[in-house]
């Protein structure tokens, strides 16, 4: 089973974004698609169910190690530790196989509908998501990605907004926040908090949700919510959303945080940076907002564990049935039509560019000589 390739050295994170003055990409999907091999569209059953297998044989492996290893070291230091070291590395693994479970529910591992219905819902219950409820809501998010008006997946406020709630706070708390809000450890805590609640926040009130939501009660937001009069889902989803929370209620909460630890990072950052355009309903359309995307480099770890998702998210959200074995292989094709539009990051360390990213990207707004275009921008900050 080949694994997706090591991003070109030869490629620049320099990005057509990055120019005082940003003009919206002109080319079309057509062009994007025309230029990846037809071939990249076209996936196997048994190789993706062979990489299923692959995942849980390595977790499995990982498991009897730990379990037949770890209780027999000699110091409760030593076991503690060895634990800890156990849960980060499962977690990463455990990522790769939710990354598989997202190109299920993309309809990417198979041409047939129920492989990739069966395999989704088996994989996204054993760690505790809801396959369909979620299928339906990440299909939204790739129709109008970075709409800051209609996203439903970290969207910025635009600095007016911003600046209005920091200015609604009392003195003693605004100026406190002054205070402290760049102060390493507060930042650090800021990071702990935003991963131990995050992903559950979303599934179960989906706090993500823009101003339209605020006034539905929470457990209609809900992604187990199956009533049919909330705003995620028509009742023609009903069977679905019972079905995912059937799977949920039968599935062993395995190292849960750890998983999702790495899951809400890598979502954060492949939507979150300054070199990124945002939209309201005005200027949004398809393909600015799958432009609006980014690609980083997590090493090994990426290509090989977690199949190439971080390095190719640009290409996912401009043909999102392509399977993550031919995705590197359409990137590079894709670029001969973006070009300086394919934004990526390979320089900087993934873990240092979550804590820049969270440190600094707080509102969007208009650059300076582009008032009145409505595309907004995170201003960039020293870091």
């Amino acid at each position: 089973m080949q694994e997706p390739q090591q991003a070109s050295s030869e490629k620049t994170d320099g990005a057509a974004t990055d120019a005082p003055v940003f003009t919206p990409p002109q080319y079309t999907m057509k062009d994007i698609h025309d230029a990846i091999p037809p071939h990249c569209f076209q996936p196997s059953s048994l190789l993706s169910i062979a990489y299923v297998l692959r995942d849980f044989l390595f977790i499995s492996t990982l498991a009897f190690l730990a379990w037949t290893t770890i209780p027999y070291l000699p110091n409760p230091i030593s076991r503690n530790l060895a634990w800890i070291a156990y849960s980060f590395t499962q977690g990463l693994f455990f990522t790769g196989l939710w990354e598989l479970s997202h190109e299920c529910g993309h309809g990417a591992l198979s041409k047939k509908k129920w492989v990739n219905d069966v395999l989704g819902l088996i994989i996204h219950s054993f760690l505790f998501v809801p396959f369909h409820s979620w299928r339906i809501t990440h299909a939204f998010h790739h129709k109008v990605t970075n709409n800051i008006e209609k996203d439903i997946a970290f969207v910025p406020d635009i600095k007016e907004d911003w600046v209005a709630k920091r200015d609604s706070r009392s003195d003693f708390i605004a100026k406190a926040i002054d205070l402290v809000e760049d102060v390493p450890i507060c930042v650090l805590a800021e990071l702990i908090g935003h991963q131990l609640i995050a992903w559950p926040t979303y599934l179960i009130i989906n706090n993500f949700a823009l101003a339209r939501m605020a006034i539905v009660p929470w457990w209609k937001r809900s992604h187990f919510y199956f009533g049919g009069d909330g705003p995620n889902f028509k009742p023609m989803h009903k069977k679905d959303i019972i079905v995912s929370d059937i799977g949920i209620a039968i599935s062993a909460l395995l190292l849960w945080a750890a998983v999702h630890f790495f899951g809400v990072t890598i979502t954060f950052l492949q939507h979150t940076s300054p070199k990124l355009p945002y939209y309201n309903n005005k200027t949004h359309t398809f393909l600015r907002g799958a432009q609006s995307a980014i690609d980083r480099d997590f090493g090994f770890i990426g290509r090989f564990i977690m199949h190439g998702a971080i390095e190719t998210h640009v290409l996912h959200h401009h043909a999102s049935k392509i399977p993550f074995y031919h995705a590197k292989e359409a990137s590079d094709a894709m670029d001969k039509v973006m070009g300086t539009y394919h934004v990526r990051d390979f320089q900087t360390n993934y873990l240092v560019a979550f804590w820049k990213e969270r440190k600094s990207c707080r509102f969007v707004e208009e650059k300076a000589g582009m008032e009145g275009h409505e595309i907004y921008f995170f201003p960039k900050k020293e870091q």
